[in-house]
């Protein structure tokens, strides 16, 4: 008698859904971003009213979600290496990606920052001196590749175009590489939620000497249109996406979330050509591809490492 195929647990699809609803707001970020830039607000006011905005929000729920208690229990150097990692990617990285997408598409700076697990694998191999697999060599080789077909499309105007902007987001990738391998060294210890909360106010802290020292550059009145992309930006561009995903890999892994957020990247492009008209060649399409194969791949091989670890143990 056939048995009938197990359905995932609830928990499962609630992962997924969740996870892919971050994905799909991250997603979006460029583009509120550009329509920003178009009214006439700069990098430094758009990064820094994002945080102001983001962090009451984001703050009102760990407060909820874990209560004050959870979030004053870790020790000092847990909570400094939360916020270290924080003032990285939400500060210095946000500025690097910000300042990017004033010189690419949208569309490109989704799917170089893509790129950011490769660089963990990477990064991960340069610390513990760990030669990679075959397998996840290869992953690597079609994550670069992909890379290099997005960024010069095999034309040099594409490649003059592109080539400065491409490079501040493959630093904000890297800035988010290391937040991960950081989150992954102390979450344990203070719970996702307590890491984004203290991780997302030192960067605001950050923000806020900021323009303190400088002034809010590129700041413009407060008009009806800028504040509905302002409300988009910080609410389905930062605070909705960041709560989801923290939710989605607290019930998938984080292996399993980031091959639901391939999505991201195609989502991202479709939004560009539909709401302001970019278009990728099709070379820069094979390194779209490329990139999401090669995420793919090294997320596979990483699970299928652990399934064969847990036969083994």
């Amino acid at each position: 008698m056939r048995r009938a195929p197990r359905r995932p647990p609830a928990g499962t699809l609630t992962g997924v859904a969740l996870t892919a609803l971050g994905a799909l707001g991250f997603a979006s970020k460029g583009i509120f971003a550009k329509f920003l830039y178009a009214d006439g607000w700069g990098v430094e006011a758009t990064v820094a009213t994002r945080s102001f905005l983001a962090l009451p929000i984001l703050a009102a729920w760990a407060l909820a979600a874990v209560g004050p208690r959870a979030l004053l229990k870790p020790s000092p150097r847990v909570i400094f290496g939360a916020a270290f990692a924080g003032i990285l990617t939400f500060y210095v990285g946000s500025m690097l990606d910000f300042q990017a997408l004033t010189m690419i598409d949208a569309s490109v700076e989704r799917v170089l920052l893509f790129t950011y697990p490769s660089m963990i694998v990477v990064l991960y191999a340069a610390l513990y001196r760990q030669w990679p697999e075959r397998r996840v060599l290869g992953a690597l080789t079609l994550t670069y590749a992909g890379i290099l077909m997005v960024v010069t499309g095999l034309d040099l105007h594409v490649l003059h175009g592109n080539l400065a902007g491409a490079g501040l987001v493959l630093g904000c990738a890297l800035m988010s590489a290391c937040y991960y391998l950081a989150s992954d060294r102390w979450t344990p210890s203070i719970g996702s939620i307590g890491f984004t909360f203290y991780a997302l106010g030192a960067a605001t802290l950050c923000l806020g000497l900021h323009v303190a020292v400088t002034g809010m550059r590129g700041a413009r009145a407060w008009e009806a249109r800028d504040l509905w992309l302002l409300a988009g930006l910080v609410l389905i561009a930062t605070v909705m996406p960041i709560v989801s995903m923290a939710e989605g890999v607290r019930r998938l892994g984080a292996q399993r979330a980031a091959v639901v957020s391939t999505i991201g990247p195609p989502a991202t492009i479709v939004l560009g050509a539909w709401l302001i008209g970019e278009r990728l060649h099709a070379a820069q399409w094979l390194g779209v591809a490329l990139i999401v194969a090669g995420i793919l791949a090294l997320e596979l091989t990483e699970r299928a490492a652990a399934v064969a670890a847990g036969g083994t143990s």
